[in-house]
């Protein structure tokens, strides 16, 4: 009996092991850099230059006509998706919204293990732009992810089981991490978020094999003036802290965060790191309007090994605008003047595309690549943007352009070397700004420092349709050596998705609208769309497998624009997140979503004694980044057609008591009085009236 059962043991042990592949995910940085030149995708931009080009070609001009869905698989959340497929050794990896890790079998769709990381759903509070996730990294048998509440996990890419989890942030403060962590020789380099809120911005590396941290670089002085002890304390003394002055940020920890972009020159050893905005947003609030405060909104060169300081430059010196520089970084070598230049390119939200020289720092050129009106040029000279006069808003409100949203945001853009142009998700969309008047930090609440009063969408339909007017998005083919647009493809719908480019001479980017397509790299014609239902703002990656090339897609809409393109846009659906992964002859056939409609709202007999005027005061400085401006919906619950509208228990249980706490909406009982909180209960019941007022007036015929 007993060797029945030691037989039986051993059977199960090796089953355990054969499950469990224990040469899964074998990557290094050796590895890491060929994938540059083939059909393999091992980082989050493909390789460590992030340019989001691939060497395939079998999916082409010629044969993309025959891209057809593969395979595809479900997820259990309707929130944004936003991460970029990895695949390593035939596993594709991939994440989804609250943090959760997937493993497919990359060529069958089959499903090889799921992580959950259990994120407390009451952490939703503290992420900005919805509780997305953009990926994982991948390093000598391991994953790892950055979880929504601060955490770094490190998983067994066989089996999907922890080897070690590090708490990387202070969970009694509103930090949390979004974006995808990099590993550059042996360390896992990961930021955070929540710069909004009030936290201290820092880039942390740990050692891959331990979770062991190696150094931490604070990217914006310690409001105490005490050195941290950190790789970050020489270069704060003697270049950042003089760049800041009194102001809100002492308590509030000025922001910075580095949530996003990163590269890695492997022949200079510097990684480039993109720093966030500052808070409050508002410079006069955060620094008395002096000072540039280093390193806001900058590229930040260190030293993977210990963290130290090479060089920085500032895209917007003393940024007012939430001009993050997190977006998209990129590496590549051009001829510019007919020299060999190894250059670092970015379109930051502030509108201006730089190229810069990523050994030294230095600027090589900068122009436009979508309307701005903050500042004219950048002066060559200095490196520094020439401010339009007014646009810091000090006396008076300003309508600027681009506004926080910016004129290029999170989703990645991409490089093709042959046709030598950066595809850029580009959009346009302006926001007034104006000066808080009387400002107090709030402790984990949006510290902006702005009128937000002035920030609403109106619910008026002639107002309505002229700001959408404004508004849109656009793929712009740029050519960073001649600096200027080659073509441009616009978009209705302003809130973009990021860009994969192949040799295939194609450009895929999905929309909105909810379609993938694929334009000529040279051209910008469409060749092939398919219909997705969904909306999509993530990047596809490629790859190849037994001779077949494939494309990968994460479906599914959310991030901080939703909040305002979903009215803009057409008030999308929420519907639940799919991954959909095409080859050419794929005949799979997905089926239609369940689309859930909204409910009605019955406001008969309906009344609030509440102050529905300084409910939309009270609206837009709590309310507005979650439930959408001027409560026109957002990717949560459209407030105009909730339940919880018809009397002020039931409102109060939520917005006070945190009723659904456990669904990731907290109490606002730290924020606002039972009183104020039935001031914007009043305020949506108007807002809710006036959307089914102009659901039953008739349609007047045209013209």
């Amino acid at each position: 009996m007993n060797l029945i059962r030691i037989g039986l043991a051993l059977v199960l042990a090796a089953t355990v092991v054969a499950c469990q592949k224990p040469d899964a995910g074998n990557v290094d940085g050796k590895r890491i850099e060929a994938a540059a030149t083939n059909g393999e995708w091992l980082s989050y931009g493909k390789d460590y230059s992030e340019q989001r080009f691939s060497p395939l070609d079998k999916i082409n001009a010629t044969t993309v006509k025959d891209l057809g869905l593969a395979w595809f698989a479900d997820f259990d959340t309707d929130r944004g998706q936003e991460a970029t497929p990895i695949m390593v050794d035939g596993v594709l990896y991939t994440t989804t919204a609250w943090s959760k890790v997937f493993a497919f079998d990359a060529k069958t769709g089959k499903q090889l293990w799921t992580w959950d990381p259990k994120v407390d759903r009451a952490k939703g509070f503290d992420a900005c732009c919805d509780v997305v996730n953009r990926g994982v990294a991948i390093w000598k048998g391991r994953v790892y992810v950055g979880t929504l509440d601060g955490r770094l996990v490190a998983l067994n890419a066989g089996d999907g089981t922890v080897a070690w989890s590090v708490q990387t942030t202070d969970n009694s403060k509103p930090y949390t991490i979004t974006g995808a962590p990099r590993v550059v020789k042996d360390k896992v380099l990961i930021g955070n978020g929540g710069a909004e809120y009030g936290v201290r911005g820092y880039i942390t590396a740990y050692d891959a094999a331990t979770g062991k941290q190696a150094w931490r670089f604070y990217t914006v002085p310690n409001p105490t003036g005490a050195p941290d002890g950190a790789a970050s304390d020489k270069v704060m003394a003697e270049k950042a802290n003089a760049t800041w002055s009194d102001g809100a940020w002492k308590e509030s920890g000025g922001g910075g965060t580095a949530w996003d972009a990163m590269a890695y020159d492997p022949a200079l050893d510097i990684m480039y790191f993109g720093i966030g905005n500052g808070n409050p947003w508002n410079h006069m609030k955060r620094s008395g309007g002096k000072g540039d405060n280093l390193f806001l909104s900058s590229i930040l060169a260190l030293k993977p090994d210990t963290g130290e300081y090479v060089w920085h430059y500032q895209t917007t010196p003393g940024e007012s605008w939430d001009y993050t520089a997190t977006q998209h970084i990129m590496l590549a070598d051009l001829k510019i003047g007919g020299q060999d230049r190894k250059v670092l390119m970015q379109a930051p939200k502030n509108g201006f595309f730089y190229v810069i020289d990523r050994a030294t720092g230095q600027l090589i050129s900068a122009e436009p690549y979508a309307p701005i009106t903050w500042a004219t040029k950048v002066d060559m000279a200095t490196g520094r943007p020439v401010e339009a006069p007014g646009a810091r808003y000090e006396t008076k409100p300003a309508v600027i352009e681009p506004g926080p949203l910016g004129s290029h945001n999170w989703h990645p853009m991409a490089f093709n070397p042959k046709a030598g142009l950066v595809y850029i998700p580009a959009q346009v969309a302006a926001s007034p700004y104006g000066d808080e008047k009387v400002y107090k930090h709030r402790q984990g609440a949006m510290n902006l420092g702005l009128d937000t009063l002035i920030m609403g969408l109106p619910s008026d339909k002639a107002q309505f349709a002229a700001i959408k007017a404004t508004t849109s998005g656009k793929l712009v083919a740029w050519d960073p050596v001649a600096q200027k647009a080659r073509w441009t493809v616009n978009h209705p719908h302003f809130w973009n998705a990021g860009i994969l480019s192949t040799a295939g001479g194609l450009v895929f980017q999905g929309s909105a609208g909810g379609g993938f397509t694929a334009y000529d790299a040279a051209t910008g014609a469409k060749l092939w769309n398919y219909r997705t239902q969904n909306s999509v703002v993530a990047p596809a990656s490629t790859y190849e497998l037994d001779g077949e090339q494939y494309v990968a897609l994460m479906v599914g809409y959310g991030g901080a624009g939703a909040t305002f393109a979903s009215a803009l846009n057409g008030d999308p659906v929420r519907m639940p997140g799919r991954l959909m992964v095409f080859k050419l002859g794929g005949k799979v056939v997905a089926p239609d979503f369940k689309v859930a409609t909204k409910p009605g709202l019955d406001l008969t007999g309906v009344s609030s004694k509440g102050d529905a005027k300084a409910g939309f005061a009270l609206y837009q400085n709590n309310c507005t980044g979650c439930h959408g401006g001027s409560a026109v919906g957002g990717y949560l619950a459209d407030l105009r057609v909730s339940q919880m509208l018809r009397t002020e228990a039931d409102f109060k249980s939520v917005v006070i008591d945190g009723a659904l706490k456990s669904k990731g909406m907290v109490s606002f009982a730290k924020y606002m009085t039972p009183k104020e909180a039935e001031d914007i209960r009043a305020y949506l019941l108007t807002q809710a009236r006036a959307i089914q007022t102009q659901a039953a007036a008739p349609t007047r015929p045209a013209a």
